[in-house]
C-alpha cells in the first residue's frame, strides 16, 4: 500500500501516514511558466494498491486538476489499483438541474475522476448521498457522526442537548447524531432561500427553550445560514448554540460573519486546510478524521468491511 498526496491538504494526508505508519509518497506538483499543472512521481509503484488524497475545495479547479493528473500519473506508472481519497468533494452541490439549461457538475466531475483512471472512490460526509450513484466506480462514503458525537459526549456531557438540522433537508443527518446522542430531541429550522449564498430563517419547528443547541450540516460555506438560525434558536429560548459542520468552506467574509454571531463555537473537520483566518479565531475548532480515513483505507486495502466502522 502507497499514500500519495496533492498539496490542498498535506497536513491531513500526513497525519494519515502516520495512522498507518507509512510515508507518504515522494512526488511533485509543479506548476509551469503557464500555471499549467505538472506531477511527477519520485518511487516506483508498479503493482502497488495506491490511495491518492486530495480534496477539490479552493483553488476548486486547481486542486480537481492536480487529483486528475496524479491519478493519471499513477496509472501510466502501472499502479495495480487507485483509490482516489477525496476528504471534501467539490461540486457536490451542483447535484441536479435547479433549472433549465444548467450543468449536473457533480456528474460530470465524478466522470472525469472515472475516466482519469481511478478504480475506486473514498469520501468524507458526500453533499448527497445520490452522488455516490454518480460514479461507475466502487465508491464509500465515510460519516463524521462519529467523531462528532464522541466530542459533544466528551465536553458537553451534561447538558440538556438538542440537535438542529439547519434545514429541511438535513434532517436524516441530523436525526443521525441525534441517536448517537442518546435519542436527542431534534428540531429543525425551516429556511427559505431567495438566492443563492443568502438564506433567511423563517422559524423553528420544535421547543428549544433551555436547551443546549448543536447544530449539525455537512457544509458551512457563507456561514449566513449557521448565523441566521444561531440568531433564532437564541430568540426562541436556547441557552447556547454549538455548530458541528464536517466541510468548512468558509468563504469570503465567512470567518469574520461567525465571530461576530452569537454562536459559542464553530466545530469543522480538517477535511479541507485551514486558512489562516480560520486558525486565529476564537470560535473556530477543528476535529481531526485521520484516523476514520486511516482505518477506512487499511480496510480497504486488506479487502475488510468499511461499513463495520459505523456499527
Amino acid at each position: 500500500m502507497k499514500l500519495m498526496s496533492g498539496n490542498s491538504n498535506l497536513s491531513l494526508a500526513q497525519s494519515v501516514a502516520d495512522y498507518l505508519d507509512i510515508k507518504l509518497t515522494d512526488a511533485s506538483v509543479k506548476r509551469f511558466a503557464d500555471d499549467e499543472i505538472f506531477v511527477e512521481i519520485h518511487e516506483n509503484v508498479r503493482g502497488e494498491d495506491v490511495f491518492i488524497m486530495q480534496s477539490t475545495s479552493f483553488p476548486a479547479n486547481d486542486n480537481l486538476m492536480e487529483l486528475l493528473i496524479g491519478i493519471d500519473a499513477l496509472r501510466r506508472a502501472s499502479a495495480k489499483r487507485i483509490t482516489a481519497v477525496i476528504p471534501y468533494f467539490g461540486y457536490a452541490r451542483q447535484d441536479r438541474k435547479p433549472g433549465p439549461r444548467t450543468p449536473i457538475s457533480a456528474k460530470l466531475v465524478a466522470n472525469l475522476i472515472t475516466e482519469a483512471g481511478a478504480d475506486r472512490v473514498l469520501s468524507i460526509d458526500l453533499h448527497a448521498g445520490q452522488i455516490q450513484g454518480f460514479f461507475d466506480i466502487p465508491t464509500d462514503n465515510l460519516y463524521g457522526a462519529p467523531v462528532m458525537s464522541a466530542d459533544i459526549q466528551a465536553r458537553f456531557a451534561g447538558h440538556e442537548l438538542m440537535v438542529i438540522s439547519p434545514d429541511v433537508g438535513g434532517v436524516v443527518r441530523a436525526r443521525a447524531l441525534a441517536k448517537r446522542l442518546d435519542n436527542a430531541p431534534l428540531a429543525i429550522v425551516d429556511k427559505r432561500r431567495e438566492r443563492a449564498g443568502e438564506s433567511e430563517v423563517m422559524n423553528i419547528i420544535g421547543d428549544v427553550s433551555g436547551r443546549f443547541c448543536i447544530l449539525i450540516d455537512d457544509i458551512v460555506d457563507s456561514g449566513g445560514t449557521l448565523c441566521n438560525a444561531a440568531d433564532a434558536l437564541k430568540a426562541k429560548g436556547a441557552t447556547e448554540v454549538v455548530a458541528y459542520i464536517t466541510h468548512g468552506v468558509l468563504s469570503g467574509g465567512a470567518v469574520a460573519r461567525i465571530n461576530d454571531s452569537c454562536l459559542k463555537e464553530l466545530v469543522i473537520t480538517d477535511s479541507i486546510g485551514a486558512t489562516d483566518a480560520v486558525k486565529d479565531s476564537d470560535k473556530i475548532r477543528h476535529l481531526t478524521m485521520a484516523p476514520l480515513l486511516g482505518e477506512a483505507i487499511k480496510r480497504i486495502a486488506d479487502e475488510t468491511s468499511v461499513s463495520s466502522l459505523f456499527d
